[in-house]
């Protein structure tokens, strides 16, 4: 290991660790360290979220303000009259209160913004009046939006493609207990073809993304979270950097590369000679920009920008030549997400469209009901609570009925290690040359991106792509239950299971055996790997679990060990093939123990098979490679 105090170039090979909070104030860490604060600073925190100076008005079709902009201004006015906010002292600039029309959204409502910010209770105030109008269907204030997991302390490991840093950072890619079970899936899908919409801060220039990058667009429309000079949108979906140093905006913070980091969960590049893997390798990525300056975006725009990717039409923005088959929102808002909000608008429109849309759980740090943030408690979406190393439940991920799976989000109840490590870049402002890296995060925002990857695996290899909600049903039903002995409380649901790559990529491809007929499948083994001990094995009685470790030549003595949980597991071990009963070179079977063990002094190189085998069954195994 490096020195962990240091940073390094991406030309050495290192990766900046880091830990994501979603903090309500400092967290105490081992040995009484306190990490610092971060822009994981809650909304409710921030003073940009606490003035509202943008609303969204759907008018009633053929109503006159839905048709002409001066009846819909006429509207505006008439609201901030009955309101009383208009007759306000010097709220304007010309010392009254005004309301404008700034433009309308792909789901048919306008965006509304007043000549200057109002607390809490005079917004409330102004939506009750424009509700109150006949001709408005909806009225709202366009809330601001976060990222649901940040980077906060600082430091290094060398990373290298497809061996020591994938085996000893990645386990949330091939980790059995809370692993996504990557490996097992890429030897028959690996994304090609699909894409997946990223909505989030943007992306950073990176060796281990460029390749699957395709030019999104950035829906920004507010030029202070935008940092450009006017209010139009743009092609690119770049990162500019989310960083802040004015403390009345939403108080002094770096930048976090958060759109970098979870387009790298989902298709950053596998075996190009650096860096780590991705969930789907071969996937497109369309990178869309609808978080700024301190992580926030509007939800408009956010709304806007899910049509948009879906393949639909937005005003002023030419249309996307790359409709994307999932979208993933890494992001969240402590607002509920009403029938006929802007989000849930977009987001029926975009599952219309062909779109599975894939959203973070939220980090509550309380285990909050997913039902009272958006879009976590929207319909129409899966919604991805987090988990950690070992397949418990994240201390800070939402929970509730509302959840559909879990995936692996990481968490600090063991060490650096525990983190989700992917493509990031190293700077606290803007993007700087050679700043390409890697860092290690938590949170929801990483968890819902290893279920987009997943969906990308599975509908790169279907014959054709799955309906939104089959796809949905699919992962659902493919997830794995939580490992023994992790208990999940009750009043904590975390949805159907961990989602599970390899199952889901098999249950498409290997559909169900008519009853009573014969049934060959094929045998598609689970990576091992040394000194990396799978936990949490579980099967039936005289069923088996297929795993395979690649052995290089002039390796020394090979240890394979079972131990652990409750049941009956037997060991059986063949080099080049899969073993049988009859066929093994190898096996163990000591009566009524999960305490087997398998020494070969002199492994031979190439691929050994190992099976994990119910005498009677089992739970809650681990198997241990060392060599």
């Amino acid at each position: 290991m490096s020195d962990p105090t240091k940073r390094f170039p991406l030309a050495c090979l290192a990766a900046a660790v880091g830990l994501s909070l979603s903090a309500h104030a400092a967290v105490a860490a081992e040995g009484g360290t306190m990490l610092p604060r971060t822009q994981a600073a809650s909304l409710q925190d921030a003073g940009i979220a606490q003035r509202h100076q943008r609303f969204v008005v759907r008018y009633r079709d053929g109503a006159a303000p839905a048709r002409d902009p001066r009846a819909a201004q006429d509207s505006l006015d008439a609201a901030l009259a009955r309101s009383g906010l208009a007759a306000a002292p010097a709220t304007g600039p010309a010392g009254a209160l005004r309301a404008s029309l700034l433009r309308h959204t792909a789901g048919g409502a306008v965006v509304v913004r007043t000549s200057s910010p109002l607390d809490r209770v005079q917004a409330e105030r102004f939506v009750e009046q424009l509700a109150a109008d006949p001709t408005v269907e909806y009225a709202g204030i366009d809330r601001l939006l976060a990222h649901a997991g940040l980077v906060a302390t600082d430091g290094s490991v060398s990373a290298t493609p497809d061996d020591p840093d994938f085996v000893e950072l990645q386990w949330h890619l091939h980790g059995y207990a809370g692993g996504v079970h990557a490996t097992g899936a890429w030897q028959r899908a690996t994304g090609d073809g699909v894409v997946v919409a990223v909505l989030d801060t943007g992306v950073t220039a990176h060796p281990d993304l460029d390749a699957n990058m395709l030019e999104g667009y950035d829906f920004i429309t507010d030029p202070v979270l935008s940092r450009r000079d006017s209010a139009d949108r743009v092609p690119g979906g770049l990162d500019p950097g989310t960083w802040n140093d004015d403390p009345d905006v939403c108080g002094i913070m770096p930048s976090s590369w958060h759109g970098t980091h979870v387009a790298g969960t989902v298709a950053q590049a596998t075996g190009n000679g650096i860096g780590l893997a991705g969930v789907a390798p071969d996937a497109k990525v369309l990178p869309m920009r609808v978080l700024g300056r301190c992580g926030f975006g509007y939800d408009s725009d956010i709304a806007d920008a899910i049509v948009w990717a879906s393949g639909g039409s937005v005003e002023g923005v030419p249309d996307n030549p790359d409709p994307a088959e999932v979208i993933n929102l890494s992001l969240s808002g402590w607002y509920t997400c009403e029938a006929d909000s802007p989000m849930q608008t977009a987001i029926d429109t975009a599952v219309g469209n062909g779109s599975l849309v894939v959203v973070a759980a939220g980090n509550s740090n309380w285990y909050q009901d997913v039902a009272a943030v958006t879009p976590g408690g929207c319909a129409n979406v899966v919604t991805v609570a987090a988990t950690g190393r070992e397949g418990d439940i994240s201390y800070y991920t939402n929970v509730g009925a509302g959840v559909d799976l879990s995936a692996p989000g990481g968490d600090i109840v063991y060490d650096q290690f525990s983190y989700i490590w992917q493509a990031w870049h190293d700077s606290p402002e803007g993007p700087v040359p050679g700043g390409a890296s890697y860092a290690g995060m938590m949170g929801t925002s990483m968890a819902a991106p290893h279920v987009a990857g997943v969906a990308a695996l599975v509908q790169s290899v279907a014959e054709t792509p799955l309906p939104p909600q089959q796809l949905h049903d699919l992962l659902v039903s493919s997830a794995r239950p939580f490992p023994w002995p992790i208990q999940i409380p009750r009043d904590r649901l975390m949805g159907a299971g961990i989602v599970d790559a390899h199952a889901a990529v098999s249950a498409v491809l290997d559909p169900p055996c008519d009853p009573g007929e014969p049934c060959d499948r094929p045998l598609v083994p689970m990576p091992v790997y040394n000194r990396q001990p799978m936990a949490g094995l579980a099967s039936r009685a005289g069923e088996a679990l297929l795993f395979s470790l690649e052995i290089p030549a002039g390796t020394g003595p090979l240890s394979l060990a079972t131990h652990g949980g409750i049941g009956d597991a037997d060991l059986r071990v063949r080099h080049g093939e899969p073993p049988t009963l009859d066929t093994a070179d190898f096996r163990s079977r000591r009566r009524g123990t999960n305490a087997e063990t398998v020494r070969i002094m002199r492994p031979q190189p190439g691929t050994y098979y190992i099976q994990v085998v119910g005498a009677r069954s089992f739970d809650g195994v681990i198997l241990d490679v060392r060599h």
